[in-house]
């Protein structure tokens, strides 16, 4: 079955830097869109950023636009989100995502929090 693991969130100070990982398995990695999403405490879940099959085409949500990168590793099954520059309103759970035909997918999320 599908599954997602992220990895990598905890606590840093404005302006410092993590690295979210997502480990895949349960499906053929590579042929698959992979996502990030995040979900600030009372806020609807968002789209943080995504990444094609092949890594050819990657979009960002404005707000973390020059801030953030979104990579893959198709032979380790990987998606990685290198966060830099951060912000306290970055501060949210963040998910791993991929549609696999035509249901979302998810992880179990890990926790971001930016605060001095």
């Amino acid at each position: 079955q599908v599954q997602l693991v992220e990895s990598g969130g905890g606590l840093v100070q404005p302006g410092g830097s993590l690295r979210l990982s997502c480990a895949a398995s349960g499906f053929t990695f590579s042929r698959h869109t992979m996502r990030w999403y995040r979900q600030a405490p009372g806020k609807e879940r968002e789209l943080v950023a995504g990444i094609t099959s092949g890594g050819i085409s990657i979009n960002y949500a404005d707000s973390v636009k020059g801030r953030f990168t979104i990579s893959r590793d198709n032979a380790k099954n990987m998606v990685y989100l290198q966060m830099n520059r951060l912000k306290p309103e970055d501060t949210a759970v963040y998910y791993c995502n991929v549609v696999f035909y035509a249901d979302n997918y998810w992880g179990q999320g890990t926790q971001v929090t930016v605060s001095s």
